[in-house]
């Protein structure tokens, strides 16, 4: 039996994207987990144990959490929990794995620019028969210029992809890094 869960974390890995024989698109990282309480004998705020997930993502799930996540970035992931028991020669023990239904910045902690990718099944022009390839709809650049993108133009390709983000503003995180939240 899984349990379904959601956690807020920091990524602690690269994310890492992977492809099977079938073709499935696979996304992995891991996230540490831990929580705050204020004590009030101290009057200070004291940092929880760190619970450790590896969460792996799926399909189009998986290609834009790759697309959008980087290594230290505060995370929410909701998905199903599975326990995983593990031996080796010298040592054993528990890993906690997430399949994740969905994935976000934590919003407590910065900000975020959503841009959705549009993509849709071609139709057939003429004919019972469906075309099984896909085509991408353009988007706009959201620069309020004329350009388009074509958001899965070489695919694997972080690049490519997407235009770099952005830097987050250090002086907002430094800001954040004391909030007791």
């Amino acid at each position: 039996m899984t349990d379904t869960i959601t956690i807020t974390g920091n990524i602690a890995t690269p994310p890492e994207e992977k492809r099977t024989a079938a073709g499935l698109v696979i996304t992995t990282f891991r996230v540490a987990s831990s929580q705050r309480r204020f004590d009030r004998a101290t009057n200070q705020w004291i940092d929880g144990e760190t619970n450790w997930y590896t969460v792996s993502a799926f399909r189009a799930l998986a290609e834009h959490a790759y697309l959008s996540l980087r290594k230290g970035e505060r995370v929410i992931v909701t998905g199903r929990l599975h326990l995983r028991e593990w031996e080796t020669n010298a040592k054993k023990g528990t890993t906690a794995e997430i399949d994740a239904d969905a994935i976000g910045h934590d919003l407590l902690w910065g900000t975020s620019v959503f841009s959705k990718r549009s993509v849709r099944r071609a139709e057939p022009a003429v004919g019972p028969a469906r075309d099984a390839e896909w085509s991408v709809a353009p988007i706009p650049d959201g620069e309020g210029t004329d350009a388009w993108t074509t958001p899965m133009a070489g695919v694997g390709d972080r690049a490519a992809e997407v235009e770099p983000a952005e830097p987050h503003e250090p002086t907002v995180q430094r800001e954040l890094a004391d909030s007791p939240f």
